[in-house]
């Protein structure tokens, strides 16, 4: 059993780094090709930024992780995929004040499935378009209220049930965020 644990052990190991990319030589970033490397911005509004990940022809592509400097973003970091110097696909973006974006991105922006977890505690687990709640999702303020249904840019509507502390739930449409037309409480 022990060399069988050790042979796995070894060909896990081999199997890592037989797929790890070259690392990136040249300090013309736009010259890096299928490799992995360091950039740092050295000036301009974002000056410190760094992203650590892989390359393809010159852009962020693959894996990486995206660390900002002082500016607008100090202390925000984005760890997942990467297509055209763009966060596309899986990925974490962390805010330096603590809240955080687990999900699908497309273009730079959250699109898919993804949970938004305030710093305050507030919640949304979801549908995400073009960066903006759109579609299904639930919403949980930090006092435990919750409102699960539509959404769409960012307000809830259409169909939707609206759940008071005391688990009180009515439910109804809405309009760009607003109560449209009578809604029924849910006795559960």
């Amino acid at each position: 059993m022990r060399t069988l644990n050790l042979f796995l052990l070894f060909f896990f190991l081999f199997a890592l780094n037989s797929y790890s990319l070259p690392k990136c030589e040249g300090s013309d970033r736009l010259e890096w090709n299928n490799c992995e490397g360091t950039f740092t911005l050295e000036k301009g509004r974002d000056k410190g930024d760094k992203y650590v990940g892989e390359f393809k022809d010159g852009k962020a592509y693959g894996q990486g992780t995206y660390t900002h400097g002082k500016g607008p973003h100090e202390g925000d970091k984005y760890v997942g995929d990467y297509r055209d110097d763009k966060k596309h696909g899986q990925g974490t973006y962390t805010w330096a004040n603590g809240a955080k974006y687990v999900g699908e991105f497309k273009d730079g922006k959250a699109y898919g499935q993804g949970t938004y977890t305030f710093a305050n505690g507030a919640e949304y687990v979801g549908e995400w378009k073009d960066g903006k709640y759109y579609g299904q999702g639930a919403y949980t303020f930090p006092d435990g209220r919750k409102y699960l249904g539509e959404w769409k840019d960012d307000k809830n509507h259409g169909q939707g049930t609206f759940t008071d502390t005391n688990g009180r739930s009515t439910s109804g449409r809405y309009e760009d965020g607003k109560k449209v037309g009578r809604h029924v409480e849910i006795n559960y």
